[in-house]
């Protein structure tokens, strides 16, 4: 049986479960050798507070859109996995889907002004709306990079809080 994610993301930061079990402790927020071994052998689901802690111990953010997406019902549905990138291909990609947009941003006055999608607009409404989705697929990759950047300590997280809460 393979490993799950939450076993192969202790393994890489070289943690014993009691290492990670010490570490939940200190923050406040226990969890059991027993518990986290059946988690990460896939015999008991993981919560998603489970999620946040070991996220947050791991310094690995992606753990919560791994959970979000893959293993939350209303999430499988709703949230896309978002892959990590470099910063140069975030901002190439919004670019390039922002750009796309405001070539079609004429075309979706002309299709939504009347309040209803006809027939004969529904072809580039969904061209429109995926590519709307990819903007917010892009966002949400910019923003999964500032959480590792942020838990990695490549940003001033103070200063980032102070200006992100203004």
């Amino acid at each position: 049986m393979a490993d799950t994610i939450y076993k192969e993301t202790r393994k890489k930061h070289d943690l014993t479960r009691d290492d990670v079990c010490d570490k939940a402790s200190l923050m406040d927020n226990p969890i059991q050798p027993e518990r986290l071994e059946r988690i990460e052998n896939g015999k008991f689901p993981i919560t998603p507070d489970e999620v946040m802690l070991l996220a947050e111990i791991y310094g690995e953010p992606t753990l919560c859109n791994h959970y979000c997406s893959k293993e939350c019902p209303i999430g499988e549905k709703y949230v896309p996995e978002v892959k990590v990138k470099d910063l140069a291909q975030i901002v190439l990609e919004m670019l390039s889907s922002l750009n796309s947009m405001k070539k079609s941003q004429e075309r979706l006055i002309e299709i939504t002004a009347d309040g209803m999608i006809d027939d004969d607009e529904i072809k580039d409404f969904v061209f429109i709306q995926k590519e709307l989705e990819r903007i917010s697929i892009t966002v949400e990759t910019l923003q999964l990079w500032v959480e590792q950047m942020l838990a990695d300590k490549k940003i001033n997280i103070e200063k980032y809080n102070e200006l992100i809460n203004k």
